[in-house]
């Protein structure tokens, strides 16, 4: 249960917690190893590849060295960065082995230090190919680490389930970031999710893994619903909430039609500051270099 205490005059956030703005990041003088993290939600429409986007693009904007892993065969995330995924090799490829060295799946984005590998509906038959091969959960975690030196961060865009993808995802993350709609739905899942983590390190996949964070997306203080989820988020996860909150906006699909991040497509835009906020926040934990 979180409990808090505030001085009088205090402006409090959307998550009942004193607001507070976290500081400019230092520029890096080097680059490398990244720390991979599985932004990871089993149920659709949570504003997890919207998130993963931004994020992305906010990283990059404080100079850090930033690979988006599209690891969902809708191919949303490539779509929303503007990448065509046809035609060229995916995730998919470097899967199944028809493509042995990641390099020649990154393509870079219109964000400078933004890249991405790219996916497409062809890795919706991964789970089939990898069901019956030796070390099937590590196939990304190997792919991974031929590239990791290279960049500050890799974010994995998963797929809205736990299949094989999902714990493969798992078991190559350092850690989780769990995108929340602010809707009592959405927030039944997290249980099964963090059981999902429990198991990879249990099972030796993935020992450290650890739990980055909670952010809640979606969010409308106008609704009294939203302003309930996000008080029993809070009661029931604590600190592990993150104080930077996405808010419901228009802007999002509009940035996602144009192939933009929304830190370029409104870059004077609340949410594309509140990304910013997040990628700050993110640092500030540790969670990112």
């Amino acid at each position: 249960m979180a409990t808090s205490t505030f001085r009088r005059g205090e402006k409090i956030g959307p998550t009942g917690r004193p607001a507070r703005a976290f500081p400019e990041p230092p520029t890096l003088t080097q680059h490398g190893p990244a720390r991979i993290i599985a932004m990871s939600n089993q149920k659709g429409g949570v504003g997890k590849t919207t998130t993963t986007i931004n994020l992305a693009a906010a990283l990059a904007e404080y100079g850090r060295k930033v690979l988006v892993i599209d690891f969902d065969p809708q191919g949303a995330l490539s779509t929303g960065l503007g990448v065509s995924a046809h035609d060229c090799p995916t995730i998919y490829s470097l899967l199944i082995g028809k493509v042995k060295d990641p390099y020649e799946t990154i393509k870079h984005t219109e964000v400078p230090g933004l890249d991405i590998i790219p996916a497409n509906i062809d890795l919706s038959a991964a789970e089939v190919n990898l069901v019956n091969e030796v070390g099937r959960e590590q196939f990304l975690a190997g792919i991974l680490r031929k590239v990791s030196d290279h960049y500050d961060v890799i974010l994995i865009d998963c797929q809205p389930s736990l299949g094989l993808l999902a714990v493969n995802a798992l078991t190559a993350a350092h850690g989780v970031l769990i995108p929340l709609e602010c809707e009592y739905f959405a927030m039944r899942g997290i249980a099964l999710l963090l059981d999902i983590m429990e198991r990879v390190r249990d099972r030796g996949l993935n020992p450290s893994l650890k739990l980055d964070g909670i952010v809640a997306t979606m969010y409308d203080s106008r609704l009294l619903h939203s302003r309930e989820v996000m008080e029993e988020l809070v009661n029931n996860f604590g600190d592990t909430v993150l104080e930077s909150v996405i808010t419901r906006t228009v802007k999002f699909p509009d940035a996602s039609i144009a192939g933009q991040p929304i830190t370029v497509f409104a870059p004077e835009h609340a949410a594309a500051e509140a990304h910013r906020q997040l990628a700050r926040e993110l640092i500030f934990r540790g969670a990112i270099a």
